[in-house]
């Protein structure tokens, strides 16, 4: 059957765009070489035909010899059969030789018939005829043997891929006229039949079985192609389980039309360590001039059982606010798209600012923050639906120890019912995509019914988007927005974990972790009026950031930062800028930014904070 048959009559053409002549000079010890007469494509093909300049006399006299035969084929190969030259040699006693070459190369001959011929299964394969409709060869052009050569070859490489492991070409040629200037370009190809893959066989690990098998993401006997083993790969990765992957097609053992996969694994070691490091340093309401570093190290180890359960261990350690939490993950219908996650921990945080009115100061004055310490049980069922989505459902058991007001000691008990839903999409696998969008919806549901102390819903999104215009331009953006639902009685007894503060690297720069927030104001035990940052009912916290990358690992990036968290009576809008320079390292971006509250805060004992943020790690 022809699927592509194209015929352009010889006509009179005259050629006169590309053909605006060039001159060209390359030199060294033994020869100059000047060449004149055709354009900087031509050149170019002229002179890797020639080859690299002599270096001794007897290759030069070759060289020169040889040039003329050079010349011509190198034209040929583009299309010029009509080739006219002058050489001039100029042979001093001393010094190089000078070769100086004219090239007239002559009308141009073009592609009057492209024929392309298929049989075999291959007719019914979409992919190669999709990419039948846009290859290069067409009537009209230019004859280029380069372009002949590579659509030849691109033809094996996707019949390969694709299964057509038979395939053979019936007649592959081209006919040139002389007379006309015409080519005739003839492709016939005999796929024959395409292969399906066969038995999926695992060797090198420890798992069950079955849980792998879960893990091949093609049905048995499917058709074969290189993307279908490529999408196991990315599969077995995603586990964990394995620092190496070998997946090997034994076409030689192929069994009729059906070849077996072996998957050659080796498994991480038992125990992995990463480790974190940040510091902020800066003058905020909370701080002056104060050195605050943060520590974190994951402990992962990846298996556990035959079952593929694994155990993450995450610490977290700075001055104030040390955290453990450990997570338990059990496989069930699927090791990546269905689990099971058993998670447990003891979290210390702070939280906004607390302030003492000085009499004598006529001013208030930081006292320290609002300190809490949640333990938590949680059971979290995780899975993967189409298009990438990420589902969760939980049930968390948790107790929050806080003091309040000064001196009013809080310890709340709750059961959480919740879901969240979220997506990441990027634009490459790497740690700094050049775009990806992000989003997360997140509700808490808790009821003295179900054993809580209040009533109370709590409602989080947020949203991440990047893109990177020409190249070197890009732009970040995210927001973040929330809401607790809850009886106005009832909202001292929201533990701070629960409730919505605004201020760090990850919100609004230039003010340190959660320091923002509506506040109230108190009286202490001994007399004094107090004043604390207890968080806010809502969340509205907005960021644009332009980066410019200056070397492929270097860029520098400005922002700017707004929004706060805020009650109904209390809306108090933050706004920071600043910029900073970013490294793109093997291990993710390292940033260094310097931020500027625009506007400060009633809590704030200056009138524009400023802070230095050093963060690490992958955007998205």
């Amino acid at each position: 059957m022809q699927l592509s048959s194209f015929r352009l009559w010889s006509l009179s053409l005259i050629f006169m765009g590309s053909m605006l002549s060039s001159f060209s000079v390359v030199a060294n010890d033994f020869l100059t070489l000047n060449i004149s007469g055709v354009n900087s494509a031509l050149t170019r093909n002229v002179k890797a035909h020639l080859g690299n300049l002599p270096t001794s006399n007897v290759q030069r006299r070759a060289y020169i010899f040889n040039a003329e035969d050079n010349i011509k084929a190198a034209l040929h190969s583009l299309g010029y059969y009509h080739v006219q030259m002058e050489q001039d040699v100029t042979s001093p006693d001393e010094g190089p030789w000078t070769l100086a070459i004219s090239i007239s190369p002559g009308e141009p001959t073009r592609i009057a018939w492209v024929d392309v011929h298929f049989e075999g299964e291959i007719l019914d394969d979409d992919f190669i005829l999709q990419w039948l409709d846009k290859i290069s060869i067409k009537p009209g052009d230019i004859l280029d043997h380069g372009k002949y050569e590579r659509v030849k070859s691109q033809l094996i490489s996707y019949t390969l891929a694709r299964g057509y492991f038979d395939g053979k070409y019936i007649e592959s040629s081209i006919e040139i006229n002389r007379d006309l200037n015409s080519a005739k370009v003839t492709l016939h190809y005999d796929s024959g039949p395409r292969y399906h893959i066969g038995t999926v066989r695992f060797e090198g690990h420890t798992l069950q079985q079955g849980l792998l098998n879960e893990l091949v993401p093609f049905e048995k006997n499917s058709p074969y192609s290189t993307g279908s083993l490529a999408n196991l790969n990315r599969e077995l990765m995603d586990t964990g389980y394995f620092s190496n992957i070998k997946i090997l097609p034994q076409v030689d053992k192929a069994e009729g039309l059906f070849v077996p996969i072996k998957v050659e694994l080796s498994p991480k070691p038992s125990h992995s360590i990463e480790l974190g490091l940040g510091v902020d340093f800066g003058k905020t309401a909370s701080a002056d001039n104060e050195l605050e570093p943060r520590i974190s190290i994951n402990w992962r180890t990846p298996q556990i059982n035959s079952y593929g359960h694994s155990l993450e261990t995450s610490l977290e350690w700075s001055r104030n606010s040390p955290k453990y939490l450990a997570t338990y993950t059990i496989p069930l219908t699927h090791p990546l798209d269905d689990q099971l996650k058993i998670r447990f921990g003891i979290l210390k945080d702070q939280y906004g600012v607390t302030q003492v009115f000085d009499e004598e100061k006529n001013k208030y004055v930081n006292t320290g923050e609002l300190e809490g310490t949640k333990k938590l049980f949680a059971i979290i069922r995780q899975q993967r639906l189409k298009h990438n989505w990420i589902l969760s459902y939980s049930v968390e058991a948790m107790k929050e120890t806080y003091k309040q007001f000064g001196s009013e000691n809080y310890s709340p008990e709750f059961i959480l019912l919740g879901t969240n839903l979220s997506k990441t999409s990027r634009g490459d696998n790497t740690l700094d995509p050049k775009s990806g969008f992000f989003q997360y919806y997140s509700i808490q549901y808790a009821d003295p019914s179900l054993g809580s102390g209040i009533r109370l819903t709590h409602i989080q999104t947020k949203y991440k988007w990047i893109n990177t215009f020409y190249e070197k331009h890009r732009i970040v953006s995210r927001l973040d927005l929330g809401i607790n639902l809850a009886d106005e009685a009832d909202l001292a007894l929201i533990p701070p974990s629960l409730r919505f503060f605004a201020g760090g690297d990850q919100s609004i720069r230039a003010y340190s972790y959660q320091e923002l927030g509506p506040h109230i104001d108190y009286i202490n035990d001994d007399g004094t009026k107090g004043r604390e940052v207890v968080g806010g009912r809502y969340l509205m916290v907005g960021s644009l950031e332009y980066q410019y990358y200056v070397t492929p690992s270097w860029r520098i990036g400005t922002f700017i930062d707004a929004g706060n968290a805020f009650d109904v009576n209390q809306i108090e809008p933050i706004v920071s800028v600043g910029g900073g320079i970013h490294w793109i390292s093997p291990i993710g971006p390292i940033k260094l930014d310097l931020g500027f509250g625009v506007k400060g805060t009633e809590t704030d004992t200056m009138d524009r904070p400023w802070r230095i943020h050093l963060t690490m790690g992958a955007v998205l």
